[in-house]
């Protein structure tokens, strides 16, 4: 598979500004939001805050070492969810000022550390949450799992939605690159079956698959997008939601035309994120 290249300075923008939506948006809550529970089950909205750091702190060479046990919690399913909640202990005796001032902190020498990246070093060989692939796909995914995380805040308290186009864009661009996954791995669509995927809300995009020996994304699909064998019709935000497993994703929202066994068997299967 090729390797994901993307440009180093407009994915670091965006990186930075959805680290600015999430701390506007952290800073914006009341104390008993702050405290209160998200949708994601066993953490709190502090816990949400609390993860990007463990992240970042992660990126940068930093370690905490485990207060307990985590790995038979129900929702720990891999070692990534262990140390997930290894930074979520660390923290959790940890005021609110004291959190936010954590945040900063990482934010302020990660934005550094990728002030000075080069080209080149963002296209070299890394892995990643998807498996093998370059630095720069990583910092995608960062994007994507950031963005995906101020969603679940907003799910979680005024049910308002994310407001700048550009970490959006980003966002979306990763999850349309694991759709193919989705169509012929996890759907197990047939081999000759034509996709179409309209995705619209903050950050609009249509992406078309052609199920081959592998399923692959296309620029144009033969007899154009109204030739697809399915077309499925959805918002980015709800496609985040059902690619994310969150509660909040409702299956009903995703119009289907074409196949609609297909299509449904897709919908089902959107839910990759580990």
């Amino acid at each position: 598979m090729a390797k994901t290249l993307l440009p180093v300075r407009p994915v670091v923008a965006a990186l930075s500004a959805q680290w600015a939506a999430l701390d506007a948006l952290a800073t914006s809550l009341t104390d008993e939001q702050w405290a209160a529970p998200s949708i994601l089950p066993g953490w709190s909205i502090a816990d949400v805050i609390a993860h990007i750091i463990g992240t970042e702190s992660t990126l940068a060479g930093r370690d905490v070492a485990a207060q307990r046990d985590v790995g038979a919690l129900e929702h720990v399913r891999n070692p990534i969810g262990e140390l997930n909640e290894r930074w979520l202990d660390h923290y959790r005796g940890a005021s609110r000022a004291e959190v936010m001032a954590a945040y900063r902190e990482i934010v302020a020498t990660r934005t550094d550390a990728l002030s000075r990246i080069t080209q080149d070093e963002f296209d070299a060989d890394a892995m990643t949450p998807a498996g093998a692939d370059s630095y720069g796909r990583f910092m995608r995914i960062r994007i994507f799992d950031c963005w995906m995380h101020e969603l679940d805040i907003r799910d979680s308290t005024d049910g308002s939605l994310p407001t700048d186009p550009e970490p959006a864009e980003w966002a979306l661009a990763e999850i349309a690159a694991s759709l193919p996954f989705v169509v012929g791995k996890r759907a197990r669509t047939p081999q000759g079956t034509t996709v179409v995927f309209q995705i619209g809300g903050p950050a609009p995009r249509t992406t078309r698959i052609v199920v081959g020996d592998r399923a692959a994304e296309v620029d144009e699909l033969p007899g154009g997008d109204a030739a697809a064998d399915v077309t499925l019709v959805l918002d980015g935000v709800d496609l985040a939601r059902l690619a994310g497993g969150r509660r909040t994703a409702d299956p009903e929202r995703v119009g289907i035309a074409g196949d609609l066994a297909i299509g449904s068997a897709i919908v089902a299967n959107l839910d990759y994120v580990i």
